[in-house]
């Protein structure tokens, strides 16, 4: 499928963009971090904290009495400022805290808990060692070889780390995987390089007794000619060239010289000896043309000398054999592009087979390991071709076994950074332009580097910022960026799930599993749309269009959609817009039967406000289900009574029933059963809102900042494939703060996630 839109709103903007991106303040000292959090934070902590988290509390907050302490139990105090955020501490019946007092408590702690120099050269983290993902390994060879080679279904699939499929630490190479991959390196080899078929044998063995003539000797084996006389071997040959015929012979010697016998295939004939009475073999290069032919071999010096001597020949065997040595002919048809564009050069009179094997295997090996290849390495290779052909393997025969060498070397299979120190003055160094490359193509292409982004690292120009902008915005309107449509959104709203959820057709009927496919085109579709048209980011919550055809219009309830192309439609006059209407979201957070204001609200704080709620505290009890009654909310009412579960379902069942209007398949309803729907809501921090238009005007507005700095971080994880860490909030702040001085357009925070340190450095690991 394509996602491509239009690009007006943003090629103009790409030759005047530079990004100039200027440090945080550097942080203070830990002397005036100690006297800050003694004399400022430390008073609020004791207010509105210590009362619930004192040091006999299960979540003690009040033993970390210093700033150090904080940093120590950075994790604790990260939960700490989300509850804060949220609004979810101080609880209900706990001292009432201001917004601006909040913020200020939210700001000072996160100074003192995450505290790292932005200036003095901040870490920029180091990414594991990373293998290719089934994605990413599909379109890699698709793009090198040309071959779109899916991996079988028994291929082992990827863990997932930090939402993602393309995380370092959890792409492991298990045996098993190990064995597809040498396999799969065959099977792409063999497709992507046309051999000719080998040459044509021709071989015939005929026993003595079965020769034309041989009648005249009688039927002994071996065959003795005891006087002069002609045998010969009648052939009909398939085609002309060299031929080798072999005779095991022998003869009873006599005289002054040896058994002769005369060889004659309609040419000059040759004379051969035959010394020795023992048999032994000889060989009689002749060349034959095609067709009808009789080989002559004939005893031509008998002697007799009575009681004296008898010379005699004694013939055991005949062979004749053949290779055919002529051009073969091949059909044009047959040869895939790809091996035209692999064997750019073959040997010939002007090129040495040698030197078309380095020529071929340095440029291949050059693309797939996304660098130039090392002499060594194309020596290596070169010899595997080189034995190849001393095995009689023919040059193409060469090249399939080097290129399966290249497909399966961790050269390949890996994103190979090579491990830097930090230079004198503790500064982070920079990955080398080849890696940048290929962070680059991997982040939006899933795939390798093409030709120019390989030709900018090679000439050093990838790191200027005009041309590096310019090739982003022709990465993101190329067709391969829908890969990273497909990978990134997909698993950043949790929509891959939608081909496992399996929703009661009995009660939603209309749903099939075409609905489900529209379902997630629709998403795909309008997030593509958004990036490639340049769009603010809050686009993709308070949008007033999106992407349907015929079908799913009509699922939604909407009229005037024709055809089954997916077109833009405006969503004036219905209650849909944004990814939050989206029925592809709006199943995937619901249950088979009915909706689950839990797992919505969970989703809006997990992928929109990067505010997971915490887990639930050990040693709660379920709940019995009949013991709750009435509707879905007030049974969750009932729910939240719980004081364990309180804490987390204040949080989450809010934002959930917001989107309760919408039934558990994304359709809109105005009552549940006999009752209607009640979709207000409240956060703890008391902020209202009705249903999901106040919702969302929410989230891209009072809450803007929260969303668009979560969509920078999951970007960012995905971008570089490790979590992020404390010392990365210099980075995404820098990020955040490039991209609003753009109007949080989308091309604005892509470009600005490759400037970061975190995507063209390489730090260490804390």
């Amino acid at each position: 499928m394509s996602f491509r839109r239009p690009f007006s709103t943003f090629l103009p903007y790409v030759t005047l963009m530079v990004l100039v991106f200027g440090a945080s303040p550097c942080r203070a000292d830990s002397a005036t971090r100690e006297a800050n959090f003694r004399t400022h934070l430390l008073p609020l902590l004791r207010t509105y904290c210590y009362d619930c988290h004192d040091s006999g509390s299960e979540i003690d907050l009040a033993s970390d009495d210093r700033a150090a302490s904080l940093q120590t139990n950075r994790t604790r105090w990260t939960q700490a400022i989300a509850h804060l955020r949220l609004g979810t501490m101080p609880p209900e019946d706990g001292p009432e805290l201001d917004s601006e007092t909040r913020q200020r408590m939210v700001r000072m702690i996160d100074a003192v808990a995450n505290a790292v120099d932005c200036v003095e050269n901040p870490n920029a983290g180091r990414v594991a060692l990373r293998r290719l993902n089934r994605d990413e390994y599909r379109n890699t060879i698709r793009d090198l070889t040309g071959v779109d080679y899916t991996p079988a279904a028994d291929f082992p699939g990827d863990d997932v780390g930090y939402g993602f499929d393309n995380i370092g630490d959890v792409l492991s190479l298990p045996p098993l995987l190990m064995e597809k991959y040498v396999d799969a390196a065959l099977q792409v080899a063999g497709e992507a390089i046309y051999t000719p078929p080998p040459p044509e044998l021709y071989e015939i063995e005929r026993g003595p007794a079965s020769l034309v003539g041989a009648e005249k000797f009688g039927s002994r084996v071996p065959l003795v000619l005891a006087s002069q006389g002609t045998v010969s071997l009648p052939v009909t040959l398939p085609f002309g060239g060299m031929y080798q015929l072999t005779l095991l012979a022998g003869g009873d010697q006599g005289g002054d010289e040896p058994v002769k016998v005369e060889i004659d295939w309609g040419r000059r004939p040759v004379v051969i000896e035959v010394p020795n009475h023992e048999p032994r073999e000889f060989k009689i290069p002749m060349r034959l043309g095609k067709g009808s032919r009789s080989i002559k071999i004939s005893f031509i010096n008998d002697y007799y000398q009575k009681n004296v001597a008898d010379r005699n020949f004694h013939l055991h065997h005949v062979k004749l054999t053949g290779t055919e040595t002529r051009s073969v002919s091949v059909d044009a048809s047959k040869i895939p592009p790809s091996h035209q564009r692999i064997i750019f050069v073959t040997p010939s009179k002007d090129v040495t087979v040698d030197q078309a094997t380095r020529a071929v295997l340095s440029r291949f090996a050059s693309r797939a390991f996304r660098r130039p290849a090392s002499s060594w390495e194309v020596d290596r290779l070169s010899a595997l071709a080189a034995q190849v052909r001393d095995a009689d393997g023919s040059f193409e025969e060469s090249i399939q076994v080097a290129i399966g060498a290249v497909l399966v070397s961790p050269s390949f299979l890996f994103k190979v950074e090579r491990p830097q120190s930090p230079g004198p003055d503790g500064a982070m160094p920079r990955i080398t332009d080849y890696e940048l490359a290929t962070r680059i193509s991997y982040f939006l292409w899933s795939s390798m580097p093409d030709d120019e982004l390989l030709m900018m690292a090679h000439r050093g120009t990838i790191r200027d910022p005009n041309v590096l902008l310019r090739k982003i915005a022709s990465m993101i309107q190329d067709r391969r960026a829908n890969q990273f449509v497909e990978n990134f959104a997909s698993q950043w709203l949790q929509i891959r799930n939608l081909e496992n959820v399996d929703p009661d057709t009995r009660v939603y009927r209309g749903f099939n599993d075409q609905i489900r496919k529209l379902m997630m085109r629709e998403t795909l579709t309008f997030f593509a749309a958004v990036m490639r048209e340049n769009l603010p980011v809050t686009t993709l919550l308070d949008a007033d269009f999106t992407y349907l055809n015929q079908p799913l219009a009509e699922f939604y309830g909407i009229a005037g959609v024709a055809g089954d192309g997916f077109r833009k439609v405006s969503l004036a006059g219905t209650p849909r817009g944004g990814l939050l209407t989206h029925a592809s979201v709006l199943t995937v957070t619901s249950n088979p039967t009915r909706t689950s204001p839990v797992k919505r609200g969970k989703w809006v704080l997990d992928n929109l406000l990067n505010t997971p709620p915490p887990p639930a505290p050990p040693n709660v009890p379920e709940l019995q289900r009949d013991e709750l009654v009435g509707t879905l909310r007030e049974r969750m009412e009932q729910h939240r009574q719980n004081p364990g579960c309180a804490t987390c379902h204040n949080m989450m069942d809010p934002l959930g029933f917001a989107l309760e209007n919408f039934d558990a398949v994304g359709r809109w309803r105005s009552s549940e059963g006999r009752e209607p729907i009640d979709a207000a809501g409240v956060f703890p921090d008391g902020t209202t809102f009705d249903g999901v238009d106040d919702l969302r005007r929410l989230l891209a507005g009072p809450r803007k900042e929260q969303f668009v700095r979560c969509l920078a971080e999951k970007l960012l994880i995905y971008a570089i494939g490790r979590g992020t860490a404390f010392y990365d909030k210099c980075a995404i702040d820098t990020i955040v703060s490039e991209c609003r001085k753009h109007d949080d357009r989308f091309a604005y925070l892509i470009a600005a996630i490759i400037q970061s340190d975190p995507f063209q450095k390489q730090g260490f690991r804390e």
